[in-house]
């Protein structure tokens, strides 16, 4: 019999905040405004740019492939010793992100290949409806 492998303990938060959003554009500019504020105050304005791109960029794929007339879009936001997680959660679970290649002209295409850029980490959960699309900053 092998042994038997540990299940590592999540870290409890520090800080959090969660809140929910109307699909429109100037819910982007709130919740990356929000994000910036809250991690300043959480004590880490170095990562208060970074964390508002992050939400931004998201938050703004949630909304033009992510979310449905009627629902909303979730930023939930983590911190703990190690890393400040952040978490776009929207209702379309069917519409998974993925990582493209944008041509020099176009407009749009660009969001994932900043966030995988930025974050040390990043990823996509599934959840009963929807999914969550979340990045994650080393606290260091």
């Amino acid at each position: 019999m092998g042994a038997a492998q540990e299940i590592p303990v999540p870290e409890p938060p520090l800080h959090e905040d969660r809140l929910d959003y109307t699909p429109t554009a100037r819910s982007i500019s709130l919740s990356r405004h929000r994000t910036a504020r809250l991690v300043r105050q959480w004590g880490h304005p170095e990562l208060a740019g970074d964390a508002a791109l992050l939400v931004s960029e998201l938050a703004t794929n949630a909304l033009l492939h992510g979310c449905m007339r009627g629902r909303l879009f979730r930023v939930h936001l983590t911190l703990t010793g190690t890393a400040l997680r952040i978490e776009v959660s929207d209702p379309r679970g069917e519409r998974l992100p993925g990582l493209r290649e944008a041509a020099d002209d176009d407009c749009y295409g660009r969001g994932l290949l900043i966030v995988a850029r930025l974050a040390d980490r990043w990823g996509v959960e599934p959840r009963t409806v929807g999914k969550t699309v979340f990045a994650e900053l080393v606290v260091r």
